[in-house]
């Protein structure tokens, strides 16, 4: 694994409207490369505040000796050491078992999202959990550990987000990404008490849409799961993608097999007095978000980003509800993760992850090094503080 330096390719063309994006194959958005890697394939990125780089590698098949990483000098370092990537098992509360997603706060600190479930197995307590650490002094500085009732045995931990001026240390909101036949949800953390609370409990609007509605395409082929030994199925992970609102008012979600964005109010999330059906009022169908995707960013400047897989592409939501592209480019084969950073950058993996053999019929169809890329975009983080 390593990086490379900028490569700007040429294709300085900046941001172009919705409605021309795909007139061609041409390049679109002023792209750098910012790594590499030849090893495990990559999902999460994050950026501090002065500029460190950080990576996570699922437990999906790969062999993965470190599933949190930082990218230093061209190479990746097990974060923060090797032993809290060295579980004893997939119930350890003291050890990384598989990361999904890292995050910085707008404190400057990093946070671990550990699913707990390699390969995608049922999580079993002492596995999945949300652990901080200090980038002061690259030591873990906070560790909750979701009970049963929170992560349930079908959980999986996708991304989070935060806004630490809600309670007296902060509040997380995590997406469940359960396939079908468990439960979607968002997850709410107190990060004063570490209690945790399941909020839109299987509503639709976390739920991957059935098949008859939602027909993906990824470089030409549909993509479906295909079993090297059994007939292929629709893809039916739920709530993936999250993004909280430049003011904190609201919070942006999406299933990975849907192409509809949803946002709920955050101030009814946090509402312990509120029951289920209070919460799912607040909820608001965004629309159509112009392609299946899989992350969700903010700015501040209040827009999001939406990671695009059909079309090998990133776009941009503005307030008025209106879609342009920020990048486009072949190389973006699955465009999964994404993090604003203080430079001005959106920073995102491009993982090829519907090239998994689960996706091909039992082959590998991925083809290494999988990429980090960055893109100008005149903004910067959201820094709930």
């Amino acid at each position: 694994m390593g990086s490379i330096g900028p490569d700007h390719g040429g294709h300085g063309k900046g941001v172009r409207e919705m409605s021309d994006r795909l007139a061609s194959d041409e390049p679109m958005g002023d792209l750098e490369v910012v790594a590499t890697f030849t090893g495990p394939m990559p999902t999460g990125v994050s950026v501090s505040h002065t500029g460190r780089i950080f990576v996570n590698f699922p437990k999906w098949g790969d062999q993965v000796t470190a599933t949190v990483a930082e990218v230093r000098n061209g190479e990746t370092h097990p974060y923060p050491d090797q032993a809290w990537n060295s579980p004893s098992g997939d119930d350890d509360p003291e050890a990384f078992v598989s990361v999904q997603s890292i995050v910085v706060d707008p404190a400057d600190r990093l946070w671990v999202l550990d699913t707990g479930s390699p390969m995608l197995q049922p999580t079993r307590p002492g596995g999945p959990k949300l652990v901080r650490v200090d980038l002061d002094t690259n030591k873990v500085a906070q560790r909750i550990v979701f009970p049963a009732d929170v992560a349930l045995p079908t959980t999986y931990l996708n991304d989070v987000r935060f806004d630490l001026r809600r309670g007296p240390a902060g509040t997380a909101f995590i997406t469940d990404s359960a396939a079908s036949s468990g439960e979607n949800a968002i997850i709410v953390v107190d990060l004063a008490s570490g209690e945790a609370w399941r909020r839109l409990r299987n509503h639709p609007s976390t739920k991957a849409e059935p098949l008859s509605d939602f027909r993906p395409l990824v470089e030409g082929r549909e993509f479906m799961k295909r079993p090297a030994d059994g007939p292929p199925a629709p893809v039916d992970m739920g709530s993936d993608g999250i993004a909280i609102s430049a003011d904190g008012s609201r919070l942006y979600y999406c299933p990975l097999a849907s192409r509809r964005l949803h946002s709920v109010s955050v101030d009814a999330l946090v509402d312990r007095n509120l029951d289920d059906a209070q919460v799912a009022a607040t909820v608001v169908d965004e629309g159509d978000r112009g392609s299946a995707g899989d992350g969700l960013e903010s700015d501040d400047a209040g827009r999001i980003y939406l990671t695009a897989y059909e079309h090998n592409a990133i776009l941009r939501r503005h307030p008025d509800g209106h879609l342009e592209t920020v990048a486009h480019d072949p190389r973006m084969l699955w465009p999964d993760t994404m993090s604003v950073a203080t430079d001005g950058h959106l920073y995102f993996t491009a993982n090829q992850l519907h090239r998994q053999p689960d996706y091909q019929g039992g082959v590998d169809r991925r083809q290494r090094p999988y990429l980090l890329f960055r893109v100008p975009i005149d903004a910067g983080p959201v820094l709930l503080r």
